[in-house]
């Protein structure tokens, strides 16, 4: 017996009223809060998704905009080319698919900026299919109750989906609500630091906890760096700049942002690379 079954049953009455839950939420608003979701936090997403989803609501609305309007109205998300990425998302919609999201994976991931779980996260969320959908969350939901580890270590696409797959229900619905409810119990109960056994719904059922929970030995993922003082921090604050002016800045106005120069060159090369700011020292710099 699987634990699909008590964590649907869980999800049903403990869910957290999220927008891309409300029932008829367009595949555009599913595609673009589940890139916005990408390394950041459901608190930070929700106001900006609210926003962009006003000022373009189709595809079609952004591709009418400048990618330079994407990455100005991402304002402090972080990662900002998944902006640029969505722009060009967009884009690839309106010419290739009429402005529709389209629903098919191999479609999904044909476009800029979707990954393998996107791509599943879409198909299954926004369009209901039966599809294995893999995020931190779920990676250690399974670990725990299944597998009978404190952590699923470093991610495996192939592996990860097999073992979600092993657990997905035969039919779409439950499998549409699985997908969410592992992720939600990931979220909120079955935490990396501070698990609520006590109010699992499948704690009877976790491999873990009948092992005593031992600590994990196995391979660790790569550490993220600290954010501040990086090259991170210094092309943020330069995009910040840039956002805050009409008009293109000069190294002298860029300089201003950071003290240091070489860290300063380093970031100003590092995004003018990835497109999120064009210009030069003559004509000065802007977003694209």
């Amino acid at each position: 017996m699987g634990i699909a079954g008590a964590v649907n049953d869980w999800f049903i009455l403990n869910r957290r009223d999220l927008p891309w839950r409300a029932d008829g939420y367009p595949a555009w608003g599913i595609l673009v809060s589940e890139v916005m979701l990408q390394q950041t936090p459901v608190a930070r997403v929700i106001p900006r998704l609210d926003e962009w989803l006003l000022h373009w609501p189709t595809p079609a609305a952004l591709t009418a905009a400048t990618p330079g309007d994407a990455v100005r109205a991402w304002d402090r998300l972080g990662y900002p080319r998944r902006a640029l990425s969505l722009h060009a998302a967009a884009v690839a919609i309106t010419e290739r698919h009429g402005g529709v999201v389209p629903s098919d994976v191999d479609e999904l991931l044909t476009l800029p900026g979707i990954g393998q779980y996107t791509a599943r996260a879409i198909a299954a969320f926004a369009y209901g299919e039966r599809h294995p959908v893999v995020d931190t969350n779920v990676r250690r939901v399974l670990a725990r109750a299944i597998d009978g580890v404190a952590d699923a270590g470093p991610p495996s696409t192939r592996r990860d989906l097999a073992a979600m797959e092993a657990q997905l229900p035969s039919d779409e619905g439950n499998a549409r609500l699985f997908n969410a409810g592992a992720m939600e119990l990931g979220a909120v109960v079955c935490t990396a630091r501070s698990p609520l056994c006590d109010v699992c719904p499948i704690a009877d059922q976790c491999a873990w906890r009948a092992a005593g929970y031992p600590e994990y030995s196995g391979p660790r993922r790569v550490a993220q760096k600290p954010y501040e003082g990086s090259d991170r921090q210094v092309r943020g604050l330069i995009l910040a700049a840039l956002r805050k002016s009409i008009v293109p800045l000069s190294a002298a106005e860029i300089a201003l942002a950071w003290a240091d120069p070489v860290q300063r060159g380093r970031a100003l090369g590092g995004l003018l690379a990835d497109g999120l700011v064009v210009g030069d020292t003559e004509l000065g710099y802007e977003l694209p």
